[in-house]
């Protein structure tokens, strides 16, 4: 099934190449979360929007929108903790792959 902007809906073995890197980060940065022994105010909200961005991920092209806001809330939950900020760059850099939400 075709998307907008020639964008392919994630089925079989075709993946989009964006997705997988979504993937990936979102996988690593979960990883290391789950590994930090520091405990910190925040931790859930970040564990519920990596979640958020994986089950948007395994939905085939996710929404710019509630991607980049899930990425705001990560980013203001775990931003201070620098163990994380390599990996938290890394799912950035696979959110921004999805491009710009529409201005409207």
């Amino acid at each position: 099934m075709l998307r907008s902007m020639g964008q392919k809906r994630l089925t079989g073995s075709v993946e989009d190449p964006r997705v997988a890197e979504l993937r990936v980060a979102v996988s690593r940065l979960r990883r290391e979360l789950a590994g930090l022994r520091a405990d910190f105010p925040d931790r859930p909200v970040a564990e519920d929007e990596l979640a958020a961005l994986d089950a948007m991920a395994v939905g085939g092209v996710p929404e710019i929108p509630r991607m980049r806001r899930s990425l705001l809330l990560i980013a203001g939950a775990i931003g201070s903790v620098s163990a994380l900020a390599g990996t938290l760059r890394e799912v950035r850099n696979a959110v921004d792959l999805f491009g710009e939400p529409p201005r409207g």
